[in-house]
C-alpha cells in the first residue's frame, strides 16, 4: 500500500510538472521605470503642526454677566474691535459717585487755597486739602480702569478661534471668553538631538502639507532637551505658504541631515504589497525581478525606501499583473 502510495504521489507531481512545462510563458510586458526622487537628499522629514504664531484667550478681571457678544466663531476681527461687552451699571454709578467726589474736593481745595493766600488758613489745611483732592483723582481713575474690563477688545487683528460665553452668561476673573488668531502661521516640530544637530534659528526650511509645499523660517529652537521625551521643540515661522494652510494642519518639515544618506524616493504606484511585505519590480537584464523593500517615511504620493534597492537600479512603475522573471520591454 506503501509502496502504491508513492507511486500516486509521483506521478500527481509529475503531471503537474508536465502541466507546468506546457503552460506558455508570458507574454513580453512593455513597461515604464521611474527615478529616484531628490526629495529626500540629505534631509530628514519630521512631522509637525501648523498653528497661529500670534494667539490670546481673552477674560476679564471682574465679576459680571454678559451684556452683549459681537463676534462669531470663524469671523474676521481688527484690531481694537469689540468682541464681548459686560454689564456696567454698578461701575458707572461708582464712577459717577467718584466724580462728584473729586468735584467736591477740588472745590474745597480751592476755597482752602484762596483763604491761605489771604492769610485765613495754615499750610496743613491746604496740604490736607490737596491730599482730599488727589485721593479723589485716584478714585476716579480705578472706577474708569474697572470699566476699561467690560469691555474686551481685539488686541491685534486676527479671527476669532472660539467663543465661549453668551448673553446673559455670569463671567468671573480669568475666565476665559473668547479665543482669537493671527493670520501669520508657525510650524511647531519636536526633534530628537540627531535631527535638531544641523537646525539653525534663522535657517529656512521646506515643509509640505496637504500635497503643497512652502517654506517656513526657524525662529526658535529650545537649548535643551526635554527631562522626558530627550527632544528639543521648534518653531518656524511660515515664509511661502500652500494655498489653504490653516491652524490644525499635519506638516511634515525637512531638517538638514548631515552624514545620512537618504534612501530612494518612489510613488506608491512602483509599490506591490502582498499581504506585509512590500516589494518593487527592479529592471535587471531584460526581466522583471521581484525586490522585497523596507520602507520609510512617506510624503504626498512618494515613499522613501530604506532598504533593499542598491544605486543605480531601475524600478518599474505601475507594475501591475508583471511576474518575477518575466521578460519586459522598457518603454520611451
Amino acid at each position: 500500500m506503501k509502496q502504491l502510495a508513492r507511486i500516486a504521489i509521483a506521478a500527481a507531481v509529475a503531471t503537474s510538472n508536465a502541466a507546468a512545462a506546457s503552460e506558455p510563458p508570458p507574454p513580453r510586458a512593455r513597461v515604464r521605470l521611474v527615478a529616484e526622487g531628490a526629495e529626500g537628499a540629505g534631509r530628514r522629514w519630521v512631522a509637525a503642526s501648523v498653528q497661529a504664531a500670534r494667539k490670546a484667550t481673552l477674560a476679564t478681571r471682574l465679576a459680571a454677566s454678559v451684556r452683549a457678544v459681537h463676534v462669531e466663531e470663524g469671523q474676521a476681527v481688527a484690531a481694537g474691535q469689540l468682541l464681548v461687552a459686560l454689564a456696567d451699571a454698578d461701575l458707572r454709578a461708582q464712577l459717577g459717585a467718584a466724580e462728584a467726589a473729586l468735584a467736591t474736593a477740588g472745590a474745597h481745595e480751592r476755597r482752602i487755597r484762596a483763604l491761605a493766600a489771604e492769610r485765613a488758613a495754615t499750610p496743613s489745611e491746604l496740604e490736607a486739602a490737596a491730599a482730599q483732592r488727589a485721593q479723589a483723582e485716584a478714585g476716579v481713575a480705578a472706577v474708569r480702569a474697572n470699566l476699561t474690563y467690560t469691555e474686551i477688545r481685539a488686541p491685534f487683528a486676527g479671527t476669532v478661534r472660539t467663543r465661549r460665553v453668551d448673553p446673559g452668561d455670569l463671567v468671573g476673573p480669568g475666565q476665559p471668553l473668547v479665543t482669537i488668531e493671527g493670520s501669520a502661521l508657525e510650524l511647531v516640530a519636536s526633534l530628537s538631538e540627531d535631527e535638531a544637530r544641523e537646525v539653525r534659528v534663522g535657517q529656512r526650511l521646506p515643509f509640505r502639507a496637504g500635497g503643497a509645499d512652502g517654506t517656513a523660517e526657524v525662529t526658535a529652537l529650545t537649548p535643551g532637551g526635554d527631562p522626558i521625551s530627550h527632544r528639543r521643540g521648534l518653531r518656524a515661522l511660515v515664509a511661502a505658504a500652500p494655498a489653504g494652510l490653516r491652524s490644525g494642519a499635519f506638516a511634515r518639515i525637512a531638517v538638514p541631515a548631515a552624514g545620512r544618506a537618504s534612501g530612494a524616493w518612489l510613488p506608491r504606484s512602483a509599490l506591490v504589497e502582498r499581504g506585509d511585505l512590500t516589494g518593487v519590480f527592479v529592471a535587471a537584464r531584460g526581466r522583471a525581478e521581484l525586490r522585497w523593500v523596507s520602507v520609510g517615511d512617506a510624503l504626498g504620493d512618494r515613499v522613501e525606501i530604506r532598504a533593499g534597492l542598491r544605486e543605480g537600479e531601475r524600478v518599474v512603475d505601475a507594475p501591475g499583473a508583471l511576474r518575477d522573471g518575466q521578460e519586459i520591454e522598457v518603454a520611451p
